[in-house]
């Protein structure tokens, strides 16, 4: 019996490591050469009772040193004072547009729909979508993100990170997860299919937009605004990343467990409706996570122990390389030291996600 799990392991762990080894495309690229862009950009916002946030994060998005853009704030039916803020932005700076979008019975607390009105307001075809609790890490954001947005190029993926809390066990968890995702979306893009971005910090053309027929494939969905749309639309040929440091963005992170599982659930909800060989490639590399550290587990009190651990040392290190060289350019350094219990974690964290999914639907955005 040992035996037949031993060459079950050794098999996981090398479906396992082509993966990473696969991942070192992104880790190991040499960034563009296009020269910082200058054309116009329409920046998108779209918040739902982010009153605060706007507060603290938009003087970051205006200070942008970037000479044609316009930003773009959706109310998306807040029932705070978030429009009474964008309109005290509004009246210092003439750039500032405002769509106040009202619930609508067809359409309830769906972003997507409040996204549509917002991108039908703006008059530059080149879109920038950050959220309202985001910051930009320089004021050449703008202007890096877009650089990539060239005669064939129609979206860019960019960093949205976090926030970091040294302190906090579960604030390196969500950028450790943060930069796992990011490590595949930008691997996949390099291999030459590109299955998804985040809405934090990703831009994409109107002209796009609209030949997609926009969010409409998946309107219903209670999420996806970001995820499905690159998902439907990216292509080989369209698709660029972004991994400047002055391109990223970061966020105000979930503090409390419960809150970060819930988000966690509206993302993942997501997933099933992805192209069926994105599917497939996902959930191969999830069942090869699980199962690698399911049998290594096992097999520390089998009798073929020894040969276990070796390939176990052998793909921890090559992970390690992977993350050191991701995180280092994704500015992310302080999680990889932890990254195998980190990893342990969240597999298992997701498994219970994934079964909380089949018995309930995660709630809509806010």
């Amino acid at each position: 019996m040992s035996t037949i799990l031993l060459f079950f392991f050794l098999l996981i762990a090398a479906v396992n490591l082509a993966y990473f080894v696969s991942f070192f495309s992104f880790a190991s690229a040499k960034k563009s050469s296009f020269a910082p862009a200058a054309q116009p950009v329409s920046v998108i916002i779209c918040a739902k009772n982010e009153a605060q946030n706007l507060n603290s994060f938009l003087p970051s998005i205006l200070d942008q040193d970037h000479p044609d853009f316009e930003v773009i704030l959706i109310n998306d039916a807040s029932m705070d004072e978030t429009l009474e803020v964008m309109e005290k932005f509004k009246e210092l700076d003439p750039r500032i547009q405002i769509v106040d979008v009202k619930n609508n019975e067809a359409f309830w607390a769906n972003k997507k729909y409040a996204l549509t009105l917002g991108i039908k307001r703006a008059k530059n075809t080149h879109l920038l979508f950050t959220d309202a609790d985001c910051a930009p890490q320089s004021n050449s954001w703008i202007s890096e993100m877009c650089r990539n947005l060239q005669e064939e190029t129609s979206i860019v993926l960019g960093y949205g990170g976090y926030f970091k809390n040294k302190s906090s066990f579960l604030n390196k968890l969500i950028r450790f997860e943060t930069l796992l995702t990011a490590i595949q979306y930008f691997s996949y893009a390099k291999l030459g299919s590109p299955y998804m971005g985040v809405g934090r910090n990703l831009a994409y053309t109107s002209g796009l937009f609209y030949q997609q027929s926009g969010f409409a494939s998946h309107l219903h969905l209670r999420s996806g605004d970001d995820d499905l749309f690159v998902n439907e639309a990216a292509t080989s040929i369209n698709t660029s990343i972004c991994d400047y440091p002055a391109a990223f963005t970061r966020s105000v992170p979930k503090s409390t467990f419960s809150a970060w599982i819930k988000q966690k659930r509206r993302h993942v909800s997501t997933a099933k409706n992805y192209k069926k060989k994105h599917k497939l490639l996902l959930a191969l590399f999830y069942f090869s996570q699980v199962m690698f550290w399911t049998l290594f587990l096992i097999l520390l009190f089998a009798e073929n122990w020894q040969i276990s651990t070796v390939t176990f040392g052998i793909v921890i290190l090559i992970k390690a390389a992977l993350y050191y060289k991701s995180a280092e350019r994704l500015d992310e350094k302080d999680v990889v030291w932890l990254f195998p219990i980190l990893e342990l974690f969240l597999i298992f964290t997701q498994s219970g996600i994934f079964i909380a999914n089949i018995f309930s639907k995660p709630t809509h955005w806010k």
